[in-house]
């Protein structure tokens, strides 16, 4: 293999890491602000991760379909091979399950700040969206979990 199929593994691979990487991080400190049930702590946390969602996991979007092409073309693989399509599919899944879900944090983290703010509880539609939230990270992780095992098993795959 050349060096440039080589970076662009490595930079591919770096790209997973940071997607389920970040996902899995995002999950386990929003569920943990969560179940204090203090809108400063979850206004902290939910703020905190809109940021981390934008540098990191949005960044990690971006590069992995760019880097799998380049990957997949440097090295020989069509991109009609049936692991690489149901990767792509998969892919689609876990960011249609992303995009609203940020949309969720961005409502969490002003509800909750309005809740400090006031000195008031988490409002009923805070935990509703948490709720939709929660659910929605389920199959997007398990998605985000069967491109890793794609990618590192690459199995024969007929479409």
């Amino acid at each position: 293999m050349n060096l440039w199929a080589d970076i662009l593994r490595w930079v591919h691979v770096i790209g997973a890491t940071v997607l389920f990487g970040t996902g899995a991080g995002i999950a386990f400190f929003v569920l943990m602000a969560q179940r204090t049930g203090r809108p400063e702590i979850v206004a902290h946390v939910a703020g905190t991760v809109v940021i981390a969602d934008a540098i990191f996991t949005a960044t990690a979007v971006v590069v992995q379909p760019i880097t799998g092409a380049l990957l997949a073309r440097e090295i020989g693989w069509p991109l009609s091979q049936g692991w690489i399509v149901l990767s792509l599919l998969l892919y689609v899944v876990t960011g249609a399950f992303w995009l609203p879900v940020v949309w969720i944090q961005l409502r969490i983290r002003d509800l909750a700040r309005q809740a400090a703010r006031e000195n008031a509880p988490l409002p009923d539609e805070e935990k509703r969206l948490f709720r939709i939230w929660f659910v929605c990270g389920f199959p997007a992780f398990a998605a985000v979990l069967a491109i890793l095992w794609l990618m590192v098993t690459r199995p024969e795959i007929r479409l």
